[in-house]
Formats: structure tokens, C-alpha cells, sequence
């Protein structure tokens, strides 16, 4: 029938044309649309589901750890913004401006946010006066605006959704212990929720955050060897409190300025999903996060009880605590099966006729595509058995990418050769510290780094380089 023919064509192989296979799984899986300004993106109900059910965990994280969830103007005053000089600097090129109100001229420019430090900072220098004031744990859920050259699907927008956490600490110890906190607690989400193995680590100081003494970050490698960043932990010191002159009355009566951290996440982790575990059929989501975990399908549901027990067993599994969806459309099987598999729904219950006369149902994974016969008493563990183990299945397919796709080397030739190769990967180095080895490595090798990891080896080695001997170790990568 042509009204049950596919909106969608095929979807452009991933290894034909990776770039043009994320944007067909992000268009004909309705995850985002374009919009009339360059940049600035529609995230449909089913892209933004993922992105509630993210929030909603790490929101209960942030909370459970002591933060508090806070409201900023999206307005910056450029005086304010000038206050910091490293990190207007940083920031400038991306900076949108808003120079009218109404129709009259404004006596200042106001920045929309690309970020919320100098905005925080000034709020801290009214709250905090003593150290019976301190520590202040803030978080705020919100959109902020960089003016992108270019833009891509959920990896680089003009406006994107994220959080942002910014704290205030009476000791250099207790902000220190804070930005290792929420750099753990980005690894253990993308772990333990988005199946997405990280790489923990630091960032040179070419690549720091602007104003930040020092920035921490999770990396990870998506299916095509590219890197991308997943989050990031920034460490202050007292740098921006001395700029903004927030000072408190420290138990020994004396004034002192407090430490800053500030960490964040953003939507580009839903990129990180597709890119990690998508295939030539569509999504791939982990079921910790989809939208729908499971979707119940009655097969010829015109016969009598079919669909009936389909609703009885959509019930029953929303009553254990699942998303589900009940498709009770008059479209085809086939046309169902495709579009849930395109969806990246990680269950599918198949209900018909025979499965009745047997008292059992069709279980089909989306991650494997194996399909297995379940007793209807045993449903509901079943299906949250081989929820876990997807999610585990999926951790350790893309463990194993991150693991081939790994390499050592000496020498920048070597990197090169590495990358040009793989089309990608993560190169493992040694690397002496220099700013223009740093340099030279993107100019002869196409890398960047993407982190020193925080497990550092400990042995002596070259600079691939310059060749001078040092020990610490760091990963090159072509990234996102």
C-alpha cells in the first residue's frame, strides 16, 4: 500500500560517505531539522527525548553531590565580559552581539552568553563575604550562542543546549577535588550510560579553556577513528576571583579569594552516540537513555486478542519501570520493523496469533538483530536482562574500536603515516612540552592533541619531534 511505503530512502553507508551517513540518520531518524539561520537547528521530540533522559540523570547526579541548579540572564554586559582577559580573548571571534533595544541605539554592547563565568562571577562577589558562605555548587541548564564558521548536525551549532557547573571553594584542595569529581562523573555517565568507553585526561595549555590554569577532559573515539570531546572539567585557581575581586573573611579573620571550577556537557554527546554505535540500518541507542526502550508490535492484530494482549503486554512493562511504545498503526510489519531498527529502539516484542497459542512472544534485539522466543511469564525480566546486555554489548564493540584503532609511535612521520592509514585513531606519544612541537605536529602529522591521560606510564622516551628526551605520554587525533 502506498500509504505504508517508507518516508525515508536507504541511508548512505557509513564507509561510502561517513559524513553524509550522520546526516541522513539525524534527518530520516527526526532527531533535528534545519532552520531559516545558518547554524541554528530544530531539535525534534525524539532528539530532545534523548537529551531530557541525559539530563535527567546527570541532573540527579550533580544534585546528589551537592549542586544547585540556578537560572542566568542569557545577556552580557561587555564591560563585565572584559573583566577576564584570557578568556574574552578566548571567546571574542564567537561572540554575537546585541547592539539594539527596540529601536533605540543601547549605550552598551551586550554579549549573548557563549558561556557563563564573568555572569557567575559577578552573582558570587554579592553572596559570598565569608568562609561560612563557601562552598557555593551551582549548575544551570541552558542554551548558549558561538558564532560558528561552520556547523553540523549536534556537533556544531551556533546555539546548543548544555550545562554548566561553576563552583566557588574557600582552598585550592577543595576546588582541585571538585574538578576531578565531575571530570569522573562525565567518564562514569558516558560508560555506564552512554556506552561510550572514555579516555581520561588533561589538556595542554594551548588547548585549555580560556582563563582556566588547567583543563581536564573525557575523549573518545567514534567509528570512523575520529576523536570527539565529550566533556570537560575546568580548574581556576583564584584567577577570575581576583579579577572580579571576590574575596571572603577567611576562620582567621583575614581576606582571601576563593577557587573556581566549571564543567560541562552538551548536546554533541547525541553525536557521540550516533557516531559511536550507528550502523547502515540508523541509530544505534544505548537503552539507558532511548526514548523508547521497547516497542510492542501485534502481528495480524486484526485477529481477534491480538492486539489486546499487546496492551496488556505494553502495561506490564511500563508497570516494571520501561519506556515503551505500543504501535497499533495500520501500517505493514516490514515497513514497522524497519523504521524501529532506523530509530534505534533496542527491544522489539513481536505479539501474534501463534505466539498466543504458545503463551510466548518475538524478542529482537537492535544491536545484534538476534531474535529469541520468551515465555510471557518471563517477560518483564527478560527484557530488563537483555536491556543490560545490550548496553554491554554495545560498551564492548566500542571498546574493541578504541582498542584497534590505537597506536604508539617515535617519530612524526610515523604519526602521519598512522593517520593517513587509518583515517584516524589514537596516536600514543611521548611528548617534551613545547608549544612548537605542538604546533609542528598539526602542520607535518594533520593532528591535534587530544589529551594527556591522567594514567601516565612513568617511562622515558623522545619528542616525535624535536626528539628531546622526556616522559610524558599524550594521544594525537584528527577530532570533531
Amino acid at each position: 500500500m502506498a500509504q505504508d511505503k517508507r518516508q525515508v530512502d536507504a541511508i548512505t553507508a557509513r564507509d561510502v560517505d561517513f559524513a553524509q551517513w550522520f546526516t541522513d540518520v539525524c534527518r530520516k531518524a527526526e532527531l533535528i531539522d534545519y532552520t531559516s539561520v545558518k547554524g541554528m537547528f530544530i531539535y525534534r521530540p525524539y532528539g530532545y527525548a534523548i537529551w531530557e533522559n541525559m539530563q535527567r540523570e546527570l541532573d540527579r547526579q550533580f544534585k546528589a553531590t551537592g549542586h544547585e541548579n540556578v537560572a542566568m540572564p542569557m545577556l552580557i554586559p561587555e564591560s563585565l565580559l572584559q573583566k577576564e582577559k584570557d578568556h574574552v580573548e578566548g571567546f571574542a571571534p564567537e561572540c554575537a552581539w546585541v547592539t539594539m533595544g527596540g529601536s533605540e541605539k543601547l549605550e552598551e554592547r551586550l554579549c549573548i552568553r557563549p558561556t557563563s563565568e564573568t555572569l557567575f562571577c559577578e552573582h558570587f562577589k554579592n553572596i559570598i563575604h565569608s568562609h561560612r558562605d563557601l562552598p557555593k555548587k551551582y549548575n544551570q541548564w541552558c542554551s548558549v550562542l558561538r558564532w560558528e564558521k561552520t556547523s553540523r548536525p549536534f556537533l556544531r551549532h551556533r546555539e546548543f543546549l548544555w550545562q554548566e557547573g561553576h563552583t566557588m571553594h574557600a582552598t585550592e584542595a577543595e576546588a582541585r577535588e571538585e574538578t576531578t569529581r565531575m571530570l569522573n562523573i562525565y567518564a562514569d555517565f558516558c560508560e555506564n550510560y552512554l556506552a561510550m568507553p572514555v579516555t581520561r585526561g588533561r589538556k595542554t595549555d594551548k588547548e585549555k579553556f580560556n582563563g582556566a590554569e588547567e583543563t581536564y577532559c573525557v575523549e573518545c573515539m567514534m567509528h570512523d577513528r575520529k576523536a570527539l570531546q565529550a566533556g570537560t572539567s575546568h580548574y581556576f585557581g583564584d584567577g577570575f576571583a581576583k579579577a572580579f575581586d571576590i574575596t571572603f573573611t577567611g576562620s582567621d579573620n583575614q581576606l582571601h579569594h576563593p577557587y573556581q571550577t566549571s564543567w560541562g556537557v552538551s548536546t554533541r554527546l547525541i553525536g557521540g552516540i550516533i557516531m559511536t554505535h550507528g550502523d547502515d540500518n540508523g541509530l544505534v541507542l544505548p537503552p539507558r537513555v532511548a526514548p523508547i526502550q521497547v516497542v510492542v508490535l501485534p502481528i495480524a492484530m486484526h485477529k481477534g486478542g491480538v492486539l489486546e494482549k499487546a496492551q496488556e503486554l505494553k502495561v506490564r512493562l511500563e508497570a516494571a519501570g520501561l519506556r515503551v511504545k505500543l504501535d497499533d498503526s495500520d501500517k505493514a510489519p516490514g515497513w514497522k520493523f524497519a523504521e524501529y531498527e532506523m530509530r534505534g529502539v533496542p527491544l522489539r516484542v513481536e505479539i501474534g496469533p501463534k505466539d498466543m497459542e504458545k503463551d510466548q512472544c518475538c524478542v529482537a534485539r537492535r544491536d545484534t538483530g538476534e531474535k529469541s522466543f520468551v515465555p510471557l511469564a518471563a517477560l518483564e525480566d527478560t527484557v530488563k536482562t537483555l536491556l543490560d546486555d545490550i548496553h554491554n554489548n554495545m560498551y564492548a564493540m566500542a571498546k574493541k574500536n578504541l582498542e584497534n584503532n590505537s597506536f604508539t609511535a617515535e617519530t612524526w612521520e610515523e604519526v602521519r603515516k598512522l593517520v593517513e592509514e587509518n583515517g584516524g585513531g589514537f596516536i600514543h606519544t611521548k611528548w617534551c612540552g613545547s608549544l612548537d612541537c605542538e604546533v609542528a605536529m598539526k602542520e607535518k602529522a594533520g593532528v591535534t592533541s587530544r589529551c594527556m591521560p591522567l594514567d601516565q606510564s612513568g617511562t622515558a622516551g623522545k619528542c616525535p619531534v624535536c626528539g628531546r628526551d622526556c616522559e610524558t605520554d599524550i594521544i594525537w587525533g584528527v577530532a570533531y
